[in-house]
């Protein structure tokens, strides 16, 4: 799910080329695995676990595609995904829409509200956008921790400590393993989605604004409209990820939205990779699938805290593509000169005879 492919136009007609054909293959049957034989050989920890990293990939993509796409430094990408949680939520508790409905309100809402928080952070960039976006990742937060999130009660916060709602999922998909998959198949929308837009003019004109904002407007780029646009797309698909995490969890609290966390993702997402999308697909694994193996091996879940530190240090100074990027290059560096090791030291055949 490269950003980037080689496509040749032939009349009206798309031809793929051979190694994005082998690519999308590839893609095919890794999506038949994880939906088919993943739900398996799990455990309904694991499961639990996994729906989570899929919930977070889709929000490392929105932080992926401002920052590595547009160029602009986004700190509050999880208070995005807090207000998509709890505009699900009360949709969710509150009507009978069908579920789609209601990822696409929660997308909708979510997006419109991300737009005017972005709007003052327009005209700043580089570490004032990245304090702008923290800010207000701390006003969302103290908002959410007054107002609580929805629980069932009755008015507009719908919020009761004494009542026992949940948050449903859609009839389909009530058991975990099906959920999963539900996420899952949600989760490669919002890919496609994001994919096709850089693969389209605005990808063009994002790519415009990161290399150069003057150079950009001299092109004729409305630099405003497609900044507008990427805050737009991003808070769409985090809101979407915002109404899977409440029907994965069935009850929504503020301690699981920290601004911490919000520089925490964008860590993982540094380290993942920023130039393509497989980079969030990394961060949302290593967000959670990491810490959970941390638990269970008795080591403080804690630890992959300093641990993403380090990696971003160490991807800044030599990798700065991420792992994504870097690690199938440098394993196939490894391959080769492993293959020239055994070439070197294994006698030919007409020496051994």
């Amino acid at each position: 799910m490269e950003a980037t492919g080689v496509v040749t136009r032939v009349g009206s007609s798309v031809r793929v080329s051979r190694g994005e054909g082998i690519q999308l293959a590839v893609i095919a049957a890794l999506l038949v695995f994880v939906l088919v034989g993943l739900p398996q050989l799990l455990s309904l920890f694991w499961i639990d676990t996994s729906t989570s990293a899929v919930v977070y990939a889709v929000a490392a993509l929105g932080v992926g595609l401002l920052v590595g796409r547009v160029g602009m430094v986004s700190l509050g990408q999880v208070a995005v995904l807090a207000l998509g949680a709890w505009v699900g939520a009360k949709f969710c508790l509150s009507t009978s829409l069908p579920y789609p409905i209601v990822l696409l309100m929660s997308g909708l809402i979510t997006m419109v509200l991300g737009v005017l928080i972005g709007l003052p952070a327009l005209r700043v960039s580089g570490l004032y956008l990245a304090l702008v976006t923290l800010m207000l990742a701390g006003a969302i937060t103290v908002v959410l921790t007054v107002t609580n999130f929805p629980n069932g009660g009755k008015g507009f916060l719908g919020y009761d400590e004494n009542y026992p709602g949940t948050i449903r999922r859609p009839s389909i998909a009530t058991s975990d393993p099906a959920f999963f998959r539900y996420s899952v198949i949600v989760a490669v929308v919002m890919f496609a989605l994001v994919v096709w837009h850089l693969r389209s003019k605005p990808g063009r004109a994002w790519a415009a604004i990161r290399q150069s904002e003057p150079a950009a407007l001299t092109a004729g780029v409305n630099v405003t409209l497609y900044k507008m646009w990427a805050f737009a797309l991003a808070s769409f698909v985090t809101g979407v990820a915002g109404g899977l995490l409440g029907s994965g969890a069935g009850k929504l609290y503020t301690f699981q939205f920290p601004t911490s966390q919000s520089v925490i993702l964008f860590a993982v997402v540094l380290m993942g990779g920023i130039y393509t999308v497989w980079g969030a697909v990394l961060a949302g694994v290593l967000l959670w699938v990491l810490p959970a193996l941390f638990t269970i091996w008795g080591i403080d879940s804690q630890l992959p805290t300093i641990l993403f530190g380090i990696g971003v240090l160490q991807v800044l100074t030599t990798a700065p593509a991420g792992i994504a990027y870097q690690f199938p290059r440098d394993m196939a560096k490894l391959g080769k000169l492993l293959y020239r090791l055994v070439r070197r030291f294994t006698p030919s055949a007409s020496g051994a005879s």
